[in-house]
């Protein structure tokens, strides 16, 4: 089976490019609407990545038409301009609020990046843009990210190594991540560094859930006390049992200004299957109670075990770009989201591939084809 990337880069002039104009002709630009289902940064964010990946010059209109603050964020500029600096991309429309943004690709780049997300700007959010670049880059890259590690409606960065990567590594995908520093809402100034080697996804198909055999967790705060990390860990706790037999192994830690900016916290779980492995995480926030937010943790990763799933639905909706550059896989999840039925429809433009979605009994499996 012929790489989906290949397939669409043979047919696309990228590399090598250092006029100062628009790189490909207006024939070969894609137009993507930003308004479309989610229609918020995570389109952001996958466009320019795939853009990216494949040398697919993009324009992309009424980016996040629908949000309060329309227009392109802070820390969605900071996600773009690291994935242009993969790519030695052309932009224009790359400012604050802008709601058009056009990009246009040239040659692929591995060596050492450093970026700063701003703020309290995720940076897993911004490592979900870079990641699909690096394994299409097919050479050494290393990136260190600054931002907020562990923030809300945003993976927290035990998510993304306990959770998200070992999927990834069941794919040959096999980046090294080290949390530098914590940083949180709103001061930031945290830290990760994640290296990937050349890597080729390998097709992966998850379609049963097996029995569990380990449920593990991390439940740390920053400058606060440590019954904070405590009560998460128990609520969550207390939630797992009615899900498996299997006792829960949730470290706490408190840290100190050595290791986090600031004051802040988070808690995530995983359950490691004879066949798979699902999480599920919150960050600590100022006004909510430390049991509530362990509440919704265990709660969540509950909902996936008692229903059989094969994949939290935060791993359902990222694994589907690196699915789509395998060329085949599927997975079994409790529902299919609208950021799903979103990056579903965009991969499909960018990529010779085609997303099935049949019901299996009380799970969804979402499946990925190549076309022709």
């Amino acid at each position: 089976m012929k790489d989906p990337v290949a397939v669409v880069r043979e047919g696309v002039a990228v590399g090598g490019c250092s006029c100062a104009s628009w790189c490909l002709a207006a024939a070969s630009v894609l137009e993507v609407d930003g308004s479309y289902g989610e229609g918020g940064g995570q389109l952001v964010r996958l466009a320019v990545a795939l853009s990216a990946a494949t040398g697919r010059a993009i324009a992309l209109r009424n980016m996040r038409a629908a949000r309060r603050n329309a227009g392109l964020a802070p820390q969605h500029l900071a996600a773009v301009r690291a994935v242009v600096a993969l790519c030695d991309a052309e932009v224009e429309g790359l400012e604050l609020r802008s709601r058009t943004l056009r990009f246009a690709p040239r040659a692929l780049r591995g060596g050492d990046h450093r970026f700063d997300v701003g703020t309290a700007g995720s940076v897993t959010l911004a490592l979900q843009a870079l990641l699909p670049v690096m394994v299409a880059a097919r050479c050494r890259v290393a990136v260190s990210i600054a931002g907020g590690t562990d923030v809300g409606h945003a993976p927290c960065a035990d998510y993304f190594g306990h959770v998200l990567l070992p999927l990834l590594a069941r794919m040959g995908i096999t980046p090294r991540l080290e949390i530098v520093r914590r940083g949180y809402y709103p001061r930031g100034g945290g830290e990760l560094r994640l290296a990937l080697e050349p890597s080729a996804p390998q097709p992966l198909f998850l379609e049963r859930c097996g029995s569990v055999t380990a449920i593990a967790g991390h439940a740390h705060v920053a400058n606060l006390p440590e019954h904070i990390a405590i009560r998460m860990r128990d609520a969550a706790v207390a939630h797992l049992g009615l899900a498996t037999d299997v006792t829960p192994t949730i470290a706490t830690a408190v840290l100190d200004s050595t290791r986090a900016e600031g004051p802040g916290g988070a808690i995530v779980v995983w359950a490691e299957t004879t066949t798979t492995i699902l999480g599920a995480g919150r960050a600590a926030e100022r006004g909510v109670r430390a049991e509530a937010v362990g509440t919704a943790t265990g709660a969540e990763l509950a909902a996936d075990l008692v229903a059989g799933a094969t994949v939290d639905l935060h791993a359902a909706d990222q694994l589907l770009v690196f699915l789509a550059l395998a060329g085949r896989g599927a997975y079994l999840a409790r529902a299919v989201t609208s950021h799903m039925e979103t990056a579903m429809w965009l991969i499909e433009r960018f990529l010779p591939v085609t997303f099935t979605v049949e019901p299996r009994g009380r799970l969804t499996r979402v499946g990925v084809v190549t076309r022709g």
